[in-house]
């Protein structure tokens, strides 16, 4: 498709939409029973693009109020210009949390937009540095028994998934025993072979990780996340230099300085897209790790960032995370396939991320 570079973008909205878990969920910190999308709709020349973050649904309100103006009329090509504009809008406003979410999803939309608009894979106008993006299987929630975290467990491993994730420190650390034993049963399930990680959402204290991690190490455990809060940078250091396992955080990055101060306590730097600025807040987060030699990991949101993921040379991973994988497949047509444990965007040919937003499903878990 042939597009004039001033094609304006004529339209940004935003709505809420709510999907019930199949279960009841909870990690060391937090319950939860659904799951809340903000997805936004950006229009330039008769093309939409779709950009998402998950979060509380007052985030749509911050881009009909606050990101519309410095949006709309802008040319849909300048995604740069646009990242900087609601940057500067949403200055007096709390840039953290709710704000640079509902940012983040402007952004993604007007990427997706943009290379709608060239009749181009995301992966393309990017630029591609690999042909195929590494996923883990994540979920193994505190809430699941036996049976249900083996059928789990059992469906990645039938997708050929090598890389599973589970969530321990269950009630703040308070669950020690039942934690390693989840650990264990996890690593019989998956053979020796499988790469076997942990993530204790900042449940644990110093200390404990670090016992804890010790004991991981004897299960073959690789990758522990948030094995302390993750604004407990130098708990981050202790841990990692205690503990064999790469320890990673950087989930709760909403802007560049803050990944600055994580680069130096973690392994893996973790970074999302939905929280951190969108896309082009993802891939400057990305130089910003190779600038320090680390890898980043993609947190959650798998569609969002398979594109981006293959265009970062210094890519680790990708989360596969059960939650947004249930979502995002019940809202879009188009969705990728992890089989043999990679996804592949761009594939096929199709333009911006590939997806097509199903009306009637979005309709029917409309909250906002």
């Amino acid at each position: 498709m042939n597009v004039r570079g001033d094609a304006p973008v004529e339209r940004l909205e935003a709505r809420v939409l709510t999907v019930p878990t199949d279960g009841p969920e909870a990690d060391g910190t937090l319950r939860w029973d659904s799951t809340t999308m903000i997805l936004v709709e950006a229009v330039a020349a008769g093309v939409t693009g779709l950009g998402w973050t998950y979060g509380a649904g007052a985030s749509a309100a911050v881009v009909h109020e606050l990101l519309r103006e410095p949006v709309l009329g802008r040319s849909a090509l300048d995604v740069p210009g646009a990242h900087e504009a609601m940057g500067r809008a949403v200055r007096n406003a709390g840039r953290p949390g709710l704000v640079v979410g509902a940012l983040s999803a402007v952004d993604i939309a007007l990427w997706d937009l943009k290379a709608r608009l060239l009749g181009l894979p995301l992966v393309s106008l990017l630029g591609r540095a690999r042909r195929e993006v590494p996923v883990y299987g994540s979920g193994g929630f505190t809430t699941y028994g036996g049976r249900r975290l083996e059928e789990e467990l059992g469906d990645w491993r039938e997708q050929g998934i090598p890389r599973v994730k589970i969530k321990i420190a269950e009630s703040r650390g308070d669950c020690e025993d039942r934690d390693l034993a989840r650990v264990e049963q996890t690593r019989l399930a998956i053979g020796e072979d499988a790469e076997l990680y942990v993530d204790a959402n900042g449940g644990y204290s110093r200390k404990q990780a670090v016992r804890v991690g010790r004991v991981l190490a004897g299960l073959g455990v690789t990758w522990f996340e948030e094995p302390v809060s993750s604004d407990d940078l130098a708990g981050l250091a202790v841990v990692r230099d205690a503990v064999t396992a790469d320890v990673a955080a950087g989930e709760y990055g909403y802007d560049l300085p803050y990944f600055a101060r994580m680069v130096g306590v973690v392994d893996c730097l973790q970074a999302d897209a939905t929280r951190c600025g969108g896309i082009t807040g993802w891939l400057r987060a990305a130089a910003l790790a190779e600038a320090h030699c680390l890898q980043l990991s993609g947190h959650c949101a798998p569609h969002v960032h398979a594109h981006a993921a293959a265009a970062v040379p210094n890519l680790r991973h990708l989360e596969w995370f059960h939650d947004h994988v249930r979502v995002e497949e019940l809202l879009f047509e188009g969705t990728l396939s992890p089989r043999g444990g990679a996804l592949r965007p761009g594939a096929d040919g199709a333009p911006g991320l590939g997806l097509t937003l199903r009306a009637d499903s979005a309709a029917a878990y409309r909250t906002g």
